[in-house]
């Protein structure tokens, strides 16, 4: 099963909005450090609560999941592009960039869980921040946006204890 890396913005209820959001990311390429080229593409989806996401993929490093160092340090720099070409993207409501992000909140629920909203790289619409009695844990992003700054992706490979590792061992013998 692939874990799938993606800015995930959350538009409100029209798709037109939601659409005007996708146009700006839909085939943005960049080359990133280790020479790999990627381009952006996105998909339009509704949530339950019959709100419009747009969900913004690379082409190449979206679904590979971290499995090394490597792809979390690849994931990270890809997050920055995004976060950078979020500043300037037409309206949307909230947005995150990370592993699953899709959906990680619908509206409502965020409205529901604003005292505790502790989400690294979460980007929130001015109008959401004061209607939560503005946080502050939140930063300038952008005019109109604020934001729990993005710590980036981290590999976190599964530590073995010998325990565990026997633990394991036995359920593959049985």
């Amino acid at each position: 099963m692939a874990w799938i890396f993606s800015l995930s913005a959350e538009c409100g209820p029209e798709q037109k909005i939601a659409e005007q959001f996708s146009v700006h990311f839909d085939a943005i390429a960049w080359k990133l450090s280790n020479d790999c080229q990627v381009q952006c593409q996105t998909t339009l989806f509704q949530d339950i609560d019959d709100n419009w996401w747009c969900r913004v993929v690379s082409d190449s490093l979206s679904e590979i999941g971290i499995e090394s160092p490597d792809a979390a340090y690849l994931m990270t720099e890809l997050g920055i592009l995004l976060y950078q070409r979020l500043r300037s993207a037409p309206t949307y409501r909230f947005a995150m960039v990370g592993l699953e992000v899709d959906e990680f909140r619908t509206h409502s629920e965020l409205l529901e869980d604003s005292p505790d909203l502790k989400f690294p790289g979460l980007v929130l619409s001015d109008a959401i921040w004061q209607s939560i009695d503005h946080p502050s844990t939140f930063r300038p992003f952008s005019t109109g946006y604020v934001w729990q700054p993005y710590e980036g992706e981290v590999y976190k490979p599964l530590v073995v204890s010998p325990l565990l590792k026997e633990r394991m061992n036995d359920l593959l013998v049985a």
